[in-house]
């Protein structure tokens, strides 16, 4: 038996600021350590590398890792996922599951409930996945930062046009509001200086065209105005940030006569 020189992580979920790794021993860390020809080539977090929180729901976060090893992959220990403002979260025991004779996905999962967790608006951002993949020969690799994924606070985006009826050729006004999770607080608030484009589907197409982009006030609110031609649906679409996921409005129907 080889000894090894990485300590594996403390099991079970832990509410994102509690727990902080001091500085003396995160600088005596080394950041990757490989014995053998064990490799990780693939983390994927949530399907798509984007995880979004709201303010009650509690939240499932599934890691899945991808390594291989000439042997063959044997197990991996608990993950560590990391972030801004102290954030920090352990997974339950990964399980992995063979893809070929020397390729395996080890995959384990962490919940974040917004109501118990204490999250930190600060914690919002870019966060990493920190693995250690056991092969079946005794090699191994730990791997800090082996991959990254957005953990966001969860956005909502409303719309409405108006008047309705309208005559064609007049002028529409179309309002709705940008708003995201505020952890602190477990309340919904308007997401400020945001560039959000309005776009237009005629009642008898297929996709929505940008019309044009205004900016969400220090509330959240959005207001611009329109000419009306025809028939069709707008919304309001916000592209996200680093710490907010895009989201579009659902479409208000406009009918011009």
């Amino acid at each position: 038996m080889r000894i090894r020189t990485v300590a594996t992580a403390v099991t079970g979920a832990v509410a994102l600021s509690a727990l902080v790794v001091p500085a003396a021993q995160a600088a005596s860390t080394p950041k990757d350590v490989v014995l053998g020809d064990t490799t990780i080539t693939k983390v994927v977090v949530d399907g798509d590398n984007k995880v979004s929180v709201g303010t009650s729901a509690a939240k499932t976060i599934k890691v899945s890792v991808t390594a291989k090893d000439d042997s063959g992959i044997a197990s991996a220990e608990t993950f560590s996922l990391s972030g801004p403002g102290y954030g920090y979260l352990t997974t339950g025991k990964p399980t992995c599951a063979k893809v070929s004779s020397t390729t395996a996905t080890c995959s384990a999962t962490v919940k974040v409930a917004p109501k118990v967790d204490y999250l930190s608006n600060a914690e919002a951002g870019t966060w990493y996945v920190d693995a250690m993949i056991n092969a079946k020969d005794d090699d191994f690799v730990w791997e800090e930062k082996a991959g990254s994924f957005k953990f966001q606070r969860a956005s909502q985006l409303t719309v409405n046009a108006s008047p309705e009826p309208v005559k064609k050729g007049k002028t529409v006004t179309v309002t709705g509001k940008l708003s995201r999770a505020n952890w602190e607080t477990l309340k919904y608030a308007g997401y400020s200086g945001q560039s959000v484009k309005l776009q237009y589907r005629k009642k008898s197409a297929t996709s929505y065209t940008t019309v044009k982009t205004v900016k969400s006030s220090s509330t959240g609110a959005l207001k611009t105005t329109v000419k009306a031609t025809a028939d069709g649906y707008y919304r309001f679409a916000f592209a996200g940030t680093s710490t907010t996921p895009a989201v579009n409005a659902t479409g208000d129907y406009l009918d011009v006569r």
